[in-house]
């Protein structure tokens, strides 16, 4: 079975850098996009970054220049390099899989951003 494990979440203050990964196992085709989604308290989740299998990201205007996302197919691990985070960034960040037309969900991990 599609399992995904994220891992790098923390408390940061303002201005601070995370690096989250996200390891996939389970799925056997190469050709599955990945992403990050956030879900801030009292919000609906939502689409920090998308990466295609064939390498092209797409970010939310709110986190362009400062977050990154890297994929490594062979290993099946997607990465989320956040910089200059802000205490809005503040949410549970949870990795996707879309393999056709599933969808595969992580458990989510905490990143928090505050003085």
């Amino acid at each position: 079975q599609v399992r995904l494990v994220e891992s790098g979440g923390g408390s940061v203050q303002p201005g601070g850098s995370l690096r989250l990964s996200c390891v996939a196992s389970g799925i056997r085709s190469r050709l599955y996009d990945m992403g990050w989604y956030r879900q801030a308290p009292g919000k609906q989740r939502e689409l920090v970054v998308s990466i295609t299998s064939g390498g092209i990201a797409n970010y939310v205007d709110s986190v362009k220049g400062r977050f990154s996302i890297s994929k490594n197919s062979a290993e099946n691990t997607v990465s989320l390099q956040m910089n200059s985070l802000k205490p809005e960034d503040t949410a549970v960040y949870y990795c996707l899989a879309r393999v056709s037309s599933l969808e595969y969900w992580g458990q989510g991990t905490q990143v928090t951003v505050s003085s």
